[in-house]
C-alpha cells in the first residue's frame, strides 16, 4: 500500500493525462416548492443537450436542503433518458447502511444502471446532534457503512439480509468520495476511489488536494484510470453586467457558508470569489476551463449554476457551455 502520510516531504505526483471532458450539472433543492418546476426544466435541458450527469447533495435543516437526494433522483430518472444520476454525497455516517444499499440499488434498477454513488461524512454539528451521532465517530462510521454497502451488493458477509436488491451495475455503481480536508482525502485515496472536491476551495488548494489524493493511492491503482471530477460555481454569461452580478452573489454565498463551518474549513475557502468560480463570457470561460484541465487533469466538470442569476439566464448558460465553450477546448491527445 502507498503511504498516505508525510505529504510535506513528498514529490508531488503529476496530474493524469488529459482525457475527454464531460460536463455534469449540480443543483441544491429549491427553497420554495414552486421552484421545483424550474429545477426540473434545467435538468431536462441538460439531458437534451448531452450533459453527462446530474448531481444532488444531501443536506439538512436550512432553506434549499435536500434531505433525501435518492427520492429526488428517482423523479429525475423518470424525466430523463441519458443523464447519469449522482449523489454529490449521501452522508452515510448518519444512515442505516442496509437501507442505503437497498435504496441505491433500487434507483439503479429504475434508471437502467445510471447511478453514481457519491458518499461523504458531513461536517455540521446540528446535523450530527439531531441524528444522534457523535461527530468524533463519523470517519469510523463512514468506513464501516461503506464496507457494509459494498459487501451487501456482492453478497459477502454472514448475517446479510436475504433478497436485498442488487444494482444493475456490477459489482457496484461507480463510487466517488466527497472530501474536504486531509483526513477525508485519505479515506478516498486509501480505497483507490475518485475524490470530488468542495466547490468552496481555491484552485491552488485543489492542486494540492488532488496531488495528495494521487500520492495516497494504493500501489495497484493507477491514477490515470480514475475520473477527476471537479465541482465549480459556473456561469457562461451573456453580458458583463450578468457576469458581475453572478460573481458578487457567489462571493456573498461563500461568505455565508464560511460563517457556519469550522475555522479550518473557512480558511481553505477564503480568498477572492474569482479563485473559486468560473464566471464570464465565452472567451473567459474557455480560458478558465483550460486552466483547470491543465492543473488538475479534470475530465468531469460538475457545474453549479451561479447564484444571483434568474432562470432564463441559467438555461442560456447551459446552452452556451455545451454549444460555444466545449467545442473550443483543446482536444485531448490521441491515446497510445
Amino acid at each position: 500500500m502507498a503511504t498516505t502520510s508525510g505529504y510535506e516531504n513528498r514529490e508531488a505526483a503529476p496530474p493524469p493525462p488529459r482525457r475527454p471532458l464531460r460536463v455534469g450539472l449540480a443543483l441544491n433543492g429549491p427553497a420554495e416548492p414552486e421552484s421545483w418546476a424550474e429545477s426540473m426544466e434545467l435538468i431536462e435541458r441538460a439531458d437534451a443537450l448531452g450533459y453527462d450527469s446530474f448531481w444532488l447533495p444531501e443536506n439538512h435543516f436550512r432553506a434549499g436542503a435536500t434531505a433525501s437526494p435518492l427520492l429526488t433522483l428517482a423523479a429525475v430518472a423518470a424525466r430523463t433518458r441519458k443523464l447519469r444520476l449522482a449523489t454529490t454525497s449521501i452522508l452515510i455516517p448518519i444512515h442505516d447502511p442496509w437501507r442505503v444499499a437497498a435504496e441505491v440499488a433500487t434507483l439503479d434498477q429504475l434508471s437502467g444502471g445510471r447511478v453514481i454513488f457519491g458518499v461523504g461524512r458531513g461536517f455540521e454539528a446540528l446535523m450530527f446532534r439531531t441524528f444522534g451521532v457523535n461527530p468524533k465517530e463519523k470517519r469510523d462510521r463512514f468506513d464501516e457503512a461503506l464496507d457494509t454497502i459494498l459487501d451487501a451488493w456482492t453478497g459477502r458477509g454472514e448475517g446479510f439480509p436475504p433478497d436485498l436488491p442488487l444494482p444493475v451495475q456490477q459489482p457496484n455503481p461507480p463510487v466517488v468520495v466527497a472530501a474536504f480536508g486531509p483526513k477525508g482525502l485519505r479515506q478516498a485515496s486509501s480505497r483507490g476511489l475518485p475524490y470530488l472536491a468542495s466547490p468552496l476551495e481555491r484552485l491552488d488548494v485543489l492542486e494540492e488536494n488532488y496531488a495528495r489524493h494521487r500520492d495516497g493511492l494504493p500501489d495497484d491503482v493507477d491514477a490515470a484510470t480514475l475520473e477527476v471530477p471537479v465541482m465549480r460555481t459556473f456561469h457562461v454569461a451573456g453580458s458583463r453586467e450578468e457576469a458581475g452580478r453572478a460573481r458578487d452573489a457567489a462571493a456573498s454565498e461563500f461568505q455565508g457558508i464560511a460563517e457556519r463551518v469550522g475555522r479550518n474549513l473557512a480558511e481553505k475557502a477564503s480568498g477572492d470569489a474569482d479563485e473559486r468560480v468560473v464566471v464570464g463570457g465565452v472567451d473567459e470561460v474557455v480560458d478558465r476551463v483550460e486552466q483547470y484541465r491543465e492543473a488538475l487533469g479534470m475530465d468531469l466538470m460538475v457545474v453549479r449554476p451561479a447564484p444571483g442569476t434568474v432562470h432564463r439566464e441559467r438555461l442560456a448558460a447551459l446552452d452556451r457551455l455545451i454549444n460555444e465553450v466545449v467545442p473550443r477546448l483543446r482536444p485531448s491527445p490521441p491515446s497510445g
